[in-house]
């Protein structure tokens, strides 16, 4: 059994198999049976090479057809076969087909139901793309790969089943499907390509499954009506802009798996209240909790080598807890790219491991805190104070509140912990 690993593998795949075909497809005979035209070769295959682009209503594709006393399997539906019929309204495609082909079935406006039958492993680039009409489509656990592109803009589409067997979702495959609500992404997928549900902004929860490695670039960018996210524990990587600009989002738990958080993963992420980052974190990229605006406190866990430019700035902290027990140089507060705002620099407690007070007042960008409090390296929670009293209020977007203030606001007590308490 062929297992594909990745996008490129696959393309190269198909690439093969085109090879394979061009010599048969060279002799190959052209009928036409029931309105649809085919490529019939080798003797017992055929292939949906196109169609009339006024096709009307629904289409059937059948598994085999009959031409002059012999039966032909049909096998591939060609590249664009089926390219802007805008008057299609539904098609079912059989097991027998292994491939259907880039832009097969691409801006067929009307279309508002694809049902795909077992046995088909293969969506290709931009099969269903810009399918606007299109609210229904089932896709069998014989789907391996579902290309790039596959049903970009189909805006129409309100649910979709992934099944388990599906190793990769391509890059922009289900990009600003804007009516989808909800996504699972099965244990058998190993990659999330680029851009893969970019701009789904009716998109509110999304599972991804525990054999997931990899959260490609701007995989959920702009995802603005997500709310819920639950990462796998197989992730190593959460990719460059993969979560930006979603501002539903309020809490996140990276697994312990992630080793790196890509640049500006969270960024503009401002209804985020919680994150919790897990201890195998090595490197959090510039910007990646960039004006991430609900957050009032930040803990670091002591995995953490390389903290990029930016990646706290925006909007200003009342807390940083640092588990880090040998810390490193960071961007401090006179620089334009600073880790952190200004007024978190100034205004801020950051709290570091017992016995390493020294060491963040000697270290460059750390020195810059003007209240540095030898904690515990287990966080705030076990600081204790025999008496707990208020040292300092700020609003949800960070500020430090002086003069009565109306509305919900944070306190920070002297033992480390934070309250919300609504001002009338």
């Amino acid at each position: 059994m062929l297992i594909i690993k990745n996008e490129i593998t696959m393309k190269k795949v198909l690439f093969i198999i085109a090879l394979i075909l061009m010599p048969m497809l060279a002799s190959a005979v052209g009928v036409e049976i029931d309105g649809i035209n085919y490529s019939l070769f080798d003797e017992t295959k055929a292939m949906v090479i196109n169609n009339p682009k006024g096709y009307q209503g629904d289409i059937i594709i059948p598994g085999t057809i009959d031409y002059k006393g012999k039966t032909y399997s049909v096998i591939y539906i060609n590249g664009e076969a089926f390219e802007g019929c805008s008057g299609l309204t539904s098609v079912s495609i059989p097991g027998s087909v292994i491939d259907i082909g880039a832009g097969a079935f691409k801006n067929c406006s009307g279309l508002t139901s694809v049902t795909i039958s077992d046995g088909v492993t293969a969506i290709g680039n931009g099969a269903f793309t810009e399918c606007y009409s299109l609210t229904s489509v089932s896709i069998p656990s014989s789907v391996t790969y579902i290309g790039g592109y596959a049903f970009h803009s189909c805006s129409g589409l309100t649910s979709i089943t992934i099944p388990d067997g599906v190793t990769t979702i391509g890059g922009w495959a289900f990009g600003y499907c804007t009516g989808l609500t909800s996504v699972n992404i099965p244990n058998s997928v190993t990659s999330i390509y680029f851009s893969a549900f970019s701009g789904c902004t009716g998109l509110m929860s999304v599972t991804i499954g525990n054999g997931v490695t990899d959260i490609g670039d701007n995989a959920f960018e702009g995802c603005s009506g997500l709310t819920s996210v639950t990462i796998g524990k197989s992730v190593t990587t959460i990719g460059r802009w993969a979560f930006k600009g979603c501002s539903g989002l309020t809490s996140i738990s990276i697994p312990n798996s992630v080793t790196t958080i890509g640049y500006s993963a969270f960024m503009n992420c401002s209804g985020l209240t919680s994150v919790t980052i897990g201890d195998g974190v090595i490197i959090i990229g510039g910007g990646a909790f960039m004006n991430c605006s609900g957050l009032t406190s930040v803990t670091i866990p002591n995995s953490v080598t390389s903290i990029g430019d930016g990646a706290f700035d925006g909007w200003d902290l009342p807390i940083v807890i640092s588990k880090i027990e040998n810390p490193f140089i960071i961007k401090g507060k006179s620089k334009y790219d600073r880790t952190f705002s200004l007024n978190t620099f100034n205004n801020a407690t950051l709290y570091v491991p017992v016995g390493t007070i020294d060491k963040y007042k000697s270290t460059g960008g750390w020195k810059d805190f003007a209240n540095i409090v030898d904690g515990s390296s287990s966080g705030v929670s076990s600081i204790e104070s025999e008496e707990t009293n208020e040292i300092s209020r700020y609003s949800l977007e960070g500020r430090v509140i002086k003069n009565s203030h109306k509305g919900i606001t944070v306190i920070q007590m002297n033992n480390g912990t934070t309250k919300k308490v609504v001002v009338k």
